[in-house]
């Protein structure tokens, strides 16, 4: 490409310095052959710096292809790594949701064998009274009768 740049400018070089023909309204006389190797140089050169920015454009096409390929797989992995977290998360939370469910029956539960305990204990202890009453009851009956009994001997 630089080559056709120094053509082109060899050209305009030309065209500046070529002498003004009187009366023609401002044409100018150039040396025809040289102007037209000139362009049959940048005609041969123009093939091979066509094929240059093709071969510059196809590698631009194809690092930007495995830049979007690479970013691609780079953002399905940072997808797979979020999925991961927020299961992780769904399980915590869901290991949390039972842990808090099995405190709530333990305490349930709790309660209700303090309150069974407590009505078992107060069962246990009427019994007792019950049972003593009767025995004192029965004890002040048996008192009563020996002193009937030695009143009247």
């Amino acid at each position: 490409m630089k080559r056709v740049e120094e053509l082109i400018n060899e050209l305009q070089d030309m065209m500046n310095d070529a002498k003004s023909v009187p009366l023609t309204g401002g044409k100018s006389l150039v040396d025809t052959e040289l102007v037209l190797d000139i362009l049959d140089e940048i005609q041969d050169s123009l093939p091979s710096e066509i094929r240059q920015a093709k071969n510059i454009v196809a590698d631009r096409s194809q690092i930007i292809a495995e830049a979007k390929k690479e970013s691609e797989g780079i953002i399905r992995a940072a997808e797979e790594r979020k999925q991961q977290l927020v299961n992780q998360h769904e399980i915590v939370r869901a290991a949390q949701a039972q842990a808090v469910e099995i405190m709530n029956d333990t305490k349930a539960k709790t309660n209700e064998m303090r309150k069974a305990a407590a009505e078992f204990v107060e069962e246990i202890m009427k019994k007792t009274d019950d049972a003593l009453t009767s025995q004192i009851t029965e004890l002040r009956k048996t008192r009563q009768n020996i002193k009937m009994t030695q009143k009247t001997q």
